[in-house]
């Protein structure tokens, strides 16, 4: 049996916070695919924690188990990739560009997540650059809820 994995509590100090309006500026994103309340840049630039807090009203609820609403599991990992995003698209280097998934390796979902849960989202640099690759952990309540490695390309915006 394997052992279950928490959250992380010690973290390095945050070094930049962004909230709901440095997102934006950092990634296209926009309701209702903007998947992340708050992204929190960790010392070095190397790991990055973002919170999602998943509502009832939700748009995806309404077609997605209504009776029994439960958070697809593709949004989960998109929240991991936008919280990704929005830290390498706030570097200065590659501001106003875009970054495109380009694999999703290893994706495992441990526990659904429902209305009111809050998505703590914590990701690790495994590479930064035109090429990006990102592991990806996702909690609810300090217990995993998914975990996938993340690739994507940075490209620049066509006008």
């Amino acid at each position: 049996m394997s052992e279950e994995r928490t959250e992380p509590t010690a973290l390095p100090p945050v070094a930049k916070t962004m909230d709901i309006k440095a997102i934006r500026k950092a990634i296209p994103h926009r309701y209702p695919f903007l998947l992340v309340d708050r992204v929190e840049i960790l010392e070095g630039g190397k790991r990055v924690v973002g919170t999602k807090c998943v509502t009832a009203d939700e748009p995806f609820f309404t077609g997605h188990f209504p009776e029994h609403p439960v958070m697809p599991g593709v949004l989960i990992v998109e929240a991991m990739a936008q919280t990704a995003a929005a830290m390498v698209l706030s570097r200065p280097d590659f501001a106003g560009k875009l970054a495109y998934f380009m694999g999703i390796d290893g994706a495992k979902f441990r526990l659904p997540v429902f209305p009111g849960s809050v998505l703590r989202l914590h990701l690790e640099a495994l590479r930064v650059g035109r090429i990006g690759k990102f592991r990806g952990e996702a909690y609810v309540d300090g217990k995993l809820a998914a975990e996938a490695v993340l690739t994507f390309a940075v490209i620049d915006q066509e006008d």
